[in-house]
């Protein structure tokens, strides 16, 4: 029997590399603790006096665990992370080795920022950036083979203050949300509630190869998904890989995985395999919205690192193959109050029921009113494969509430209340050696971009390559805006001497009544929902670059700069990155499908040309029945090496005339000429591929790629 390496329990490692509240409370005096606490809850402003106390401990926690460097951590506006690294030792002025942090190296510090995208807020010679402690992420250490670095959550601002990363904008979106909550809570008479958080578990969803095969291929290696590739005999078909046993070596990639991120403090509560070959998912459990964001893209890096050293090839994108189901991550949120209740989730109490269907209502009525501003945070490249495609929510919004809440909405909307609708049934399966089964009130619809999923709301629609602070951003501001409308009209009737109860059914009722539009509990793929959506007038966009359109629709400029979360320039800023993003993704798939055709497809159609005519030709002067067939297949050959090299030549003249326009323009041109030329090219390229011989072949197929076995 093989030996077993002894790996160390979960509970024994888990934070061990952060620099959380145990570690604080232990290595800080206590005024100092509490005025961080109280920071890091909202409830005062960080006094920049404690900052060389807090440095000071964090430097020796982090040398002692190993850390050589520090850095400021940020999240700039291409939806990555950035770090400049800087030693902890130096030497005195008589050359002896000496560690220095000091409070102001971590309240603030000074990278480079003229090459992050702007948005042509500056030049490339403006390059001085500030990155800024945001004390309510912990810090964390990233180890690395030789030591390790101290990450430092932070923003990323411009030298005239302007926020050049997502976390800014995210800060402000929860507080907007958070903030106006607190305001529900307390004219239901709740005094109590010292604060109310957005909280964010955000799955992710994946695919992973075999990397040597993987990086034979240009469309992976720079694209990160196949350009070209006739689909296998055996794809998803049989429906077998869905919550299958999973295989032996992604199983040791997931638990080194979910190892080191325990490490960092991430629990990853689930992992299995997903709906298509080598596609498979993690699970965080749910946490406070920025730090859920930050630990996400920790997760995404972790997974990439570890990735390399299994000898796999991650793919985040979210149509890594045709014809097979791509990757989402969606995001599930809701709000928690200070003592822990979650404020989404439904009760047989009627005075619960009142204030968690008032939270339910107003965020439904924020969707109704800036559905644009949610479909705007899911345009981006990847989605343009996947939204739509009978595997993920379409692209026009819509909610869904499942039959229970949706009762209690149209009793409450016809005049009565919801007493007892939300009472919970068993299964009865017949087999009296089980349990009973606790039936959930409602299915769960996998077509809604927006389902309410029992305690939570799940946001189907974002794709896997995407940093969650933009939905999420998106997610705070819609729901911050829809309670901001309800408190105003709760108010005003409690201001005039309606009992609170009262009042807040009058105003679920009316809200309720106003967001009928974008509630919708059928088949979101059916042709019938489009053409009900079509008459509703909730469809917003049609394409990538209408989507990012929706940023700038007036009343969504109106609504974020009201809220605080946005200032238009930097609206416009943002609009023009997703928009350069997206121009930049698809001009790279451009020319790697060009690259391919030229460098393998034709080459390898001239050997199969030549082979299949040197061996029909053997044959000349017999007189064997159906040569002729031959004949044409030769015939069929060229005709598609031919439309190849016009078409591709075709594909590089566009991207030419295209690089002339503006990127508003450029993308327009991209959506309606390029891709559709692009996926001419690639009909010709799978068509032949069947017929190549496998000595010819210059790249993976998707047979060989779609297999996981050593």
């Amino acid at each position: 029997m093989p030996e077993t390496k002894d790996f160390p329990k979960m509970r024994d490692i888990y934070g061990s590399l952060v620099f959380d509240k145990r570690e604080m409370k232990q290595r800080l005096p206590k005024d100092i603790y509490e005025n961080l606490m109280a920071a890091m809850e909202g409830r005062q402003k960080l006094d920049s006096g404690i900052a060389d106390t807090v440095a000071l401990a964090m430097k020796d926690w982090a040398i002692s665990n190993g850390a050589t460097h520090w850095a400021h951590w940020f999240h700039p506006l291409n939806e990555q992370t950035a770090e400049k690294h800087t030693a902890f030792t130096t030497s005195d002025e008589n050359g002896f080795p000496l560690d220095i942090f000091r409070g102001k190296d971590l309240m603030q510090s000074e990278p480079d920022a003229s090459s992050f995208p702007s948005g042509g807020t500056r030049s490339t010679f403006e390059a001085r950036g500030y990155s800024a402690w945001d004390p309510t992420s912990p810090a964390f250490i990233v180890k690395s083979a030789k030591g390790g670095t101290l990450c430092i959550p932070s923003v990323f601002l411009a030298y005239d203050g302007s926020p050049l990363d997502l976390k800014t904008f995210l800060l402000r979106a929860t507080q907007a949300v958070e903030t106006r909550a607190m305001k529900t809570l307390k004219l239901f008479g709740n005094r109590g509630v010292r604060y109310v958080r957005a909280t964010v578990g955000g799955e992710q969803e994946f695919f992973l190869l075999d990397r040597p095969r993987a990086q034979q291929r240009p469309d992976i290696r720079f694209c990160g998904r196949t350009l070209l590739g006739a689909r296998p005999p055996r794809d998803q078909k049989m429906e077998d890989h869905y919550f299958g046993a999973i295989p032996t070596r992604v199983l040791a990639y997931m638990e080194d995985v979910q190892r080191d991120l325990a490490r960092l403090g991430v629990n990853l509560a689930t992992r299995h395999n997903e709906a298509s070959r080598c596609q498979f998912e993690f699970a965080p459990i749910f946490t406070e919205a920025n730090l859920a964001c930050d630990q996400n893209q920790l997760i995404m890096e972790t997974m990439r690192k570890l990735a390399r050293q299994h000898e796999l090839r991650l793919l985040f994108h979210e149509k890594p193959f045709m014809g097979m189901n791509g990757s989402g991550k969606h995001v599930n949120f809701s709000l928690e109050d200070s003592e822990g209740r979650n404020l989404l989730k439904p009760s047989t109490n009627h005075r619960k029921n009142v204030v968690f269907l008032s939270f339910l209502s107003s965020f439904i009525l924020g969707v109704s009113e800036y559905p644009g501003l949610l479909q705007a945070s899911v345009s981006t490249p990847g989605n343009m494969y996947r939204l739509g495609g009978n595997e993920a929510p379409p692209y026009i919004i819509s909610v869904y509430l499942g039959e229970a809440v949706a009762s209690m909405v149209r009793a409450i909307e016809e005049g009565g209340d919801d007493e007892g609708a939300h009472a919970k049934k068993t299964l009865d399966l017949g087999l009296p050696k089980l349990p009973d089964i606790v039936a959930f009130d409602s299915d769960r619809n996998r077509t809604s971009p927006l389902a309410f999923t029992g305690n939570k709301f799940e946001f189907r629609a974002p794709g896997s390559s995407q940093a969650i602070a933009v939905p999420t951003t998106a997610l705070c501001a819609v729901w911050a805006a829809g309670l901001e409308r309800f408190n105003k009209l709760l108010e005003a009737r409690i201001n005039k001497g309606e009992d609170p109860m009262d009042a807040a059914i009058k105003t679920i009722r009316e809200v309720s009544k106003a967001n009928r539009n974008i509630r919708f509990e059928g088949d979101s793929y059916s042709e019938e929902w489009l053409k009900e959506a079509k008459k509703r007038g909730i469809i917003k966009a049609h394409t990538i670059p209408e989507g990012i359109d929706l940023l700038m629709e007036p009343k969504t400029v109106k609504m974020l700069e009201h809220l605080g979360i946005f200032k238009k320039k930097e609206l416009e800023a943002f609009y023009t990155i997703r928009l350069e993003s997206f121009v930049k993704n698809i001009d790279i798939e451009m020319a790697v499908m060009g690259d391919m055709i030229w460098e393998g497809i034709l080459p390898c159609i001239s050997k199969q040309i030549l082979l299949e005519k040197g061996s029909r030709d053997m044959l000349d002067g017999l007189k064997i029945q159906g040569v002729e067939k031959w004949s044409s297949h030769i015939v069929m050959l060229a005709k598609a090496k031919l439309d190849l090299m016009q078409k591709t030549r075709e594909l590089a003249e566009l991207k030419e005339s295209l690089a002339k326009k503006d990127t508003r323009s450029h993308a327009e041109g991209i959506v309606t000429k390029a891709v559709p030329l692009m996926e001419d090219i690639r009909k010709i390229a799978d068509s032949v591929e069947i017929y190549l011989s496998a000595e010819y072949k210059p790249y993976p197929n998707y047979r060989n790629l779609l297999s996981l076995s050593a």
